[in-house]
């Protein structure tokens, strides 16, 4: 359906995830009878579909099993490899520890710190995110 109705012969598609996925075998299926897994799998294949130079995913490995999750992740990285803008945002820090290269964190509206993962890593001498982020927060909260 969304192919039909964006019909500009110039973008070339990017089918991979529908077809990592499996979702051409649901094809028939109406998206209000899938699962929601199934679901955020065809709101990712959507997000990648049209090949934007900047994607913004929100939460996108949310309700989906652990090999879809990895699928995605995996096809993140490739994109990010090509240069093209990510912005994720996520409240499951450890789904970004191998996705990100820069932190915007924010709280209650407020942005707390931005800077590249390095950095926090380097700053804070913790590897995994959660803990960095988190040793951050310790020692600006009073």
């Amino acid at each position: 359906m969304m192919k039909s109705i964006r019909k500009d012969e110039s973008i070339q598609l990017d089918e991979e995830l529908y077809v990592e996925f499996g979702l051409d075998k649901l094809s028939d299926k109406r998206m209000q009878t899938l699962s929601g897994g199934t679901r955020q799998k065809v709101s990712a294949c959507l997000a990648f579909l049209f090949n934007p130079d900047v994607l913004i995913l929100d939460e996108p490995t949310a309700g989906l099993d652990p090999v879809a999750s990895e699928i995605l992740k995996e096809k993140i990285n490739r994109e990010k490899e090509k240069g093209k803008l990510i912005l994720i945002t996520s409240h499951i820090l450890s789904e970004l520890d191998d996705l990100v290269t820069h932190i915007i964190f924010m709280q209650d509206g407020k942005l707390k710190f931005h800077k590249p993962i390095d950095a926090l890593r380097s700053e804070t001498g913790e590897i995994k995110l959660s803990k960095a982020i988190a040793s951050i927060m310790l020692k600006t909260t009073p």
